[in-house]
């Protein structure tokens, strides 16, 4: 019962940063990073819509605000979608950012197995066709059951989602990704324009875990090193001896591909691209917390790949 005890101290560690709607988590708009170089005038980029239609946690209006004006700071055009995805929907995008979309089970509370699909076939299908005739998506879809909720989804690109948790010996509920051991890799989106822009570590917050199909164009990003595991429970955080759990070294939390001629970069953690305040010690969680202090630059040169900056 060791090992349960430490695997429920997660819970107690994270479960109030990542619930439902009832999680209070307000975002850090005093989060404003400098840009020295923006990659566009201001409003002249590339227009981001980031989803809102799909009972998401994060939105541009809620903890993803600081990322919204991260991006509006380096050119970007961003606004919020509440319709589901159409053809004529995403013809007002050119990146489309979907973060932890929820089905409506999730709303209020976990619930067990199975995690039910976010979106339907016909909007799984309509967003495959636009990223193959040159959109750019940006999926990202956190631990269980956020991960099970987008699996439809991530499939349609060749990314397989594991519906749970990735945590190593220690339990901290954090993963740090460093170009030193090569956890993060020596990317595109890593060693962005120039050497001013390269990033050494990047930091996620627990996150689910996920491998690629063979047959997919893709580059790995952030790979999980030696000493991980991927717990697999029934309910999210409800952890005992008897949860399943799998090796996940080598196994990913971000990754970029083409998918004919459009991009599309998936994570397996939601928090490394916010800024919260968590709880009522206000506990800085995503791009604002002191480990994490580069993620910002990470995220400005993963937007610049999806828009194909040079």
């Amino acid at each position: 019962m060791k090992r349960a005890g430490r695997e429920l101290a997660i819970a107690g560690l994270v479960l109030g940063l990542t619930a439902p709607a009832t999680a209070q988590q307000p975002p850090d708009l005093e989060y404003r990073p400098a840009i020295e170089s923006p990659a566009y005038q201001a409003g002249q980029g590339p227009r981001v819509v980031i989803d809102a239609a799909h009972l998401n946690f994060h939105t541009a209006e809620s903890s993803y605000a600081p990322f919204a004006d991260l991006l509006r700071r380096d050119g970007y055009r961003v606004e919020s979608n509440t319709d589901l995805f159409t053809p004529e929907m995403l013809a007002r995008a050119d990146i489309l950012v979907i973060a932890n979309a929820m089905h409506p089970q999730s709303r209020t509370e976990w619930v067990p197995l199975p995690s039910l699909p976010a979106f339907t076939e016909a909007e799984i299908g309509a967003v495959q066709r636009w990223v193959r005739e040159g959109g750019s998506l940006l999926l990202i879809a956190d631990h269980m059951p956020l991960a099970g909720h987008a699996e439809g989804l991530a499939a349609a690109f060749g990314v397989r989602f594991h519906n749970g948790f990735a945590v190593d010996s220690s339990q901290q509920g954090r993963i740090t990704f460093r170009r030193s051991d090569g956890s993060l890799t020596d990317s595109t989106v890593a060693n962005g324009r120039n050497p001013g822009e390269r990033v050494d570590f990047v930091t996620t917050f627990m996150g689910q875990a996920f491998r690629l199909d063979p047959t997919a164009d893709a580059e790995p990003v952030l790979v999980l090193p030696d000493g991980y595991t991927l717990l697999l429970p029934e309910v999210a955080f409800q952890f005992t001896d008897s949860t399943p759990r799998i090796p996940a070294a080598y196994l990913l939390q971000g990754a970029v591909l083409r998918h004919g001629e459009g991009r599309v970069a998936v994570f397996g953690e939601a928090a490394m691209f916010s800024a919260q305040l968590a709880g009522p010690d206000r506990v800085p969680m995503g791009m604002n917390s002191p480990e994490a202090r580069q993620n910002y630059r990470f995220a400005l040169n993963l937007m610049h790949w999806l828009s194909g900056v040079p």
